[in-house]
Parts: structure tokens; C-alpha cells; sequence
């Protein structure tokens, strides 16, 4: 794929952050959510490639726009699948807090993971401690392998886990170990990078968050690589056949990063709504806005930090 491609990709997460970013604190999900998508929507068709929704927003009768299989870009090829989360964290949009992405990841016909929509177990970690985390292994002994690693103390390094009841458990377990624990109130997808970022101060992922979000999360741990592994987690039968009529026949099969996304040219762009652990938001003033982006490009291993100006009188595009 031609690598000017991972710098047009960035432009449809930048739409889709300033569509939405008027909303923040509005407490209005659904329509953040709606002008997200609608921009992401827009801007995808600018592109010259031949794009494949693989990861969107559901299935063509549950979504307008954005749905698995629906076809966008203006071109004949590349041939491209495209997972996206127009609005990763609709909730920290509408109640103003941390961690809200746009995110897209692009990747050669057949190397995305048609992940449904259900739960997934995860665990993500840096490069250094890409041969450490382990699934089958307890929490305890994956903190343990991966400090080892990164040659810090149990008591220095720090684990981040989504806040949620179903992590009670969890938590309390990471707790005695003596790790320090970052609790976000929602962005795996963020988290997950930060943890493959030295810089980030985060360690190790660990727990449950949504099954797309994983394979968004594992194009981008590709690209600068970092380690990852994801098992499904579904939560009745109907999430379970969901899965197989996907072509998922092992449920309890779990992923290393590779099968999750897979190939070796996947590209990923994510640009940041509200402030969070990896990105700052959106910043608006007078007749335009700032945006601040990660684009990676796996080929190269680029890892680009982009903070744009836009000015709304030349960019209509956006609203």
C-alpha cells in the first residue's frame, strides 16, 4: 500500500474528532456518536482506495453508515479492510471525561479479524515484555514476568484496568501484588497502545473491554511492535453464534496480536477527542480548532505525533 495512505487516513479520524467535539459535556451519546460517524463517513469516500468495513458501527440493519461490509473510498485500489470506532468512548464524549479516540485501522483484504460484537479478555504490553504476557497464566505471574522484563519492582510498575463491577476481582488481585493500579472509567483501545509506549507510564493491560476495540488496539500494537493476546468472552449463546456465523469456530481460542491483526502492512491513525492517556483533545478557538494525532505505519515503523490547525471558513468538511 502506498505510505502516503497512512497520512489520508488521519484526515478521516481528525473529521470525525471535530464533528463530535462540540458535544463533550452535553451528555448526548447518541448524537456525538451520529456526527462522528457521519464525518468519518464522508471523508472515507474522499480516499482514493477500495475499502471493505470489517470493524464498524454493526450490521448493515443496525447501522446507516459505517456498517460490516458496507463498501467506501473512490478509487479501485488498493483493495483495503478498514476497522474504525468513529467514537471510541461515546460516554466520556457526553459526560466530559478522559480517553475519547476517532480511530481507523487499514490493512490488506483479509488480515483484519472479523471480531463481533461481544466482549474480549485482554492483555497488552510493551515490546521488551512481548515474550512475558500469557493468557493461561494468572494476573499475579503476567506482573510478575512482565516487571522482570522492564527490569522495574512489582511495587513501580503500573497496570492499567478499565473500572468496571466485572473487574472486582480482578483489581483486589492486582492490588496485592503490590503493583500500582490506573483505573480509566472507559478507552481500552488508548490504554492499550500506552501500554507499548515507554514513555506513557503505563505497564501492562489487563481485563475484559469489547472484542472490536481489540483488534483496533492490536493494528496499532503491530505497527510499533508490542504484544497482545485477546480471548472472546461472550455474554449469552445469541453473542456466541454471533461469533460462528462470523467464521469464529473456536470460541475459547485465544489470539496472539498477530492473528488479531495480521500481515505486514497495517496502518493505523487515532485522533483524540477529550484529553486522555494518549492523545489531547480537541482544542477549539476562534474560526477553527486543534487537533492531535498518532499515525503508525507498520511497514517503516513510522510513529508520527500530528497536531493540526483547521480553520472551519477553508474546511467545511467538518460541519
Amino acid at each position: 500500500m502506498d505510505r502516503n495512505l497512512a497520512l489520508e487516513i488521519v484526515r478521516v479520524t481528525e473529521a470525525a474528532a471535530l464533528a463530535c467535539a462540540s458535544w463533550v459535556g452535553r451528555g448526548s451519546a447518541h448524537e456525538a456518536d451520529n456526527a462522528a460517524v457521519a464525518a468519518m463517513r464522508r471523508t472515507l469516500d474522499s480516499i482514493y482506495f477500495k475499502g471493505t468495513v470489517v470493524i464498524g458501527e454493526g450490521e448493515r440493519d443496525e447501522a446507516p453508515m459505517l456498517f460490516i461490509g458496507e463498501k467506501v473510498g473512490c478509487g479501485d485500489n488498493p483493495e483495503v479492510d478498514i476497522a474504525v470506532d468513529p467514537l471510541e468512548c461515546t460516554n466520556s464524549v457526553a459526560f466530559g471525561r478522559s480517553n475519547a479516540l476517532a480511530v481507523i485501522a487499514i490493512a490488506p483484504k483479509g488480515q483484519l479479524l472479523h471480531a463481533p460484537d461481544t466482549y474480549m479478555e485482554k492483555i497488552a504490553a510493551g515490546p521488551q515484555a512481548a515474550g512475558a504476557i500469557d493468557l493461561k497464566k494468572s494476573p499475579e505471574e503476567n506482573i510478575g514476568r512482565v516487571a522482570e522484563c522492564l527490569g522495574l519492582k512489582i511495587s513501580n510498575m503500573t497496570v492499567v484496568i478499565l473500572e468496571r463491577e466485572r473487574h472486582a476481582e480482578l483489581i483486589s488481585r492486582v492490588r496485592k501484588t503490590g503493583a500500582r493500579i490506573h483505573l480509566i472509567p472507559d478507552g481500552d483501545v488508548s490504554s492499550a497502545i500506552a501500554a507499548a509506549l515507554p514513555e506513557s507510564g503505563v505497564d501492562l493491560l489487563l481485563g475484559t473491554g469489547g472484542a472490536p476495540e481489540g483488534v483496533l488496539a492490536a493494528a496499532a500494537l503491530r505497527c510499533i511492535g508490542g504484544a497482545m493476546q485477546g480471548r472472546l468472552a461472550p455474554r449469552n449463546q445469541g453473542e456466541i453464534e454471533r461469533a460462528k456465523g462470523m467464521g469464529i469456530e473456536d470460541i475459547d481460542k485465544i489470539y496472539d496480536v498477530g492473528e488479531l491483526a495480521s500481515g505486514k502492512e497495517i496502518m493505523f491513525a487515532a485522533t483524540g477527542v477529550t484529553d486522555g492517556d494518549l492523545l489531547k483533545g480537541v482544542i477549539f478557538r476562534h474560526g477553527g480548532a486543534v487537533t492531535h494525532s498518532l499515525v503508525l505505519r507498520q511497514k517503516s515503523g513510522t510513529k508520527r505525533l500530528i497536531r493540526a490547525e483547521h480553520y472551519f471558513e477553508s474546511k467545511p468538511v467538518y460541519y
